[in-house]
């Protein structure tokens, strides 16, 4: 079987992280692949530190029309048994052809960029619920989950940031942008005084987040680290892991704390809210929610048992659902599967 997989992408991401995990899993696995994506130094040399020459095309804007000749090109010389593209740029600029067309999608997107799709993927069940929902064949939408490493980190030394060895320590990973709420963390961070907090991540809402961290009275405490790709070592140095997102479609970064055993509080929008049992598997809060937020933060600092057992029921979760061997035996049942009949179910644009 042959699969060819492109994806656009933004500079950073947690969808950009799981593109670059899926490929080399799979290529663990022995599955022939063929891999196109944007002009990209970084993301093209962990491809090929893995194995997997990846082909740079521009997927530039409206008038960018030598990306989709050149992909299609790529199609007709690799001659894909499927196209798996991910999300809406790489699936518009796909070129119909002798292949099964998947699109993959990590967030409630338009519809009307997958019109050429034989079958659409969404990484949670709501996603895949949604689609149904807004037209889709039933019989052509599928989730299939990410996964994230298993392997346990060393912890980073906190005196790289300058915090102290027994300083209670809180950790939250992301984007800065709106929809990740920090600025939600930040003032609830007010309300447990002797802890420190590591935000790692980057984005346009750097400078507002720092401004907030000195209003509220939280700056000596807080470090912005930027943009990292040690995240198993960050969250293996911390006690708590906080994901307070106004919007996640999924909570990669749960899955991440998971892994490493480590409790989480997270607001309950729609994929953390889908993934934790709430007091069982972490700790859920209504979303744009500080006082509640930094009361639960406090709560857990002062209850071991209570956090050491989400902690525990949390990465027993991982191991059941998330880990690179079950997601990876799915992607490649679908894949099997999509060759066992001629007739696909998708549609045009709903």
């Amino acid at each position: 079987m042959r699969v060819l997989q492109a994806m656009a992408g933004a500079e950073f991401g947690g969808a950009e992280a799981f593109f670059i995990r899926l490929i080399l899993a799979l290529k663990r696995a022995g599955l022939d692949q063929r891999v196109v994506i944007r002009n990209h130094p970084a993301r093209a040399m962990a491809l090929r530190d893995g194995g997997i020459e990846p082909v740079e095309l521009p997927f530039g804007g409206f008038l960018d029309f030598s990306t989709k000749a050149a992909l299609k090109r790529e199609i007709q010389a690799y001659r894909p048994d499927v196209v798996l593209t991910w999300m809406n740029r790489a699936t518009a600029q796909c070129p119909q052809g002798d292949f099964v067309h998947v699109g993959r999608l990590g967030g409630y997107y338009d519809l009307k960029y997958y019109r050429s799709c034989d079958h659409l993927i969404g990484n949670t069940e709501d996603i895949r619920d949604y689609l149904i929902a807004d037209g889709w064949p039933k019989e052509g939408a599928h989730y299939l989950p990410n996964f994230v490493p298993g392997h346990k980190a060393e912890p980073i030394s906190r005196r790289e940031f300058f915090t102290p060895e027994g300083a209670p320590l809180v950790v939250a990973l992301g984007r800065l942008h709106e929809n990740k709420a920090f600025d939600v963390l930040l003032e609830a961070m007010v309300r447990i005084p002797d802890a420190y907090l590591w935000i790692a991540g980057d984005g346009p809402l750097r400078k507002d987040l720092e401004k907030t961290s000195e209003d509220v009275g939280v700056r000596s405490r807080t470090r912005f680290l930027g943009w990292r790709e040690d995240t198993a070592a960050l969250l293996a140095a911390a006690d708590i892991f906080v994901c307070p997102s106004r919007h996640e479609p999924l909570g990669n970064v749960v899955l991440e704390a998971w892994a490493q055993g480590m409790p989480v509080i997270a607001a309950d929008s729609y994929g953390p809210g889908t993934l934790i049992e709430n007091r069982e598997t972490g700790i859920l809060v209504p979303v744009d929610d500080a006082p509640t937020m930094g009361k639960a933060l406090r709560n857990l600092f002062e209850d071991d048992q209570l956090r050491h057992r989400i902690a525990r029921q949390g990465q027993q979760a991982y191991k059941k659902n998330f880990t690179e061997q079950i997601v990876i035996d799915q992607y490649l049942d679908f894949f099997e599967s999509l060759l066992k009949t001629d007739e696909t179910p998708g549609q045009e644009a709903p």
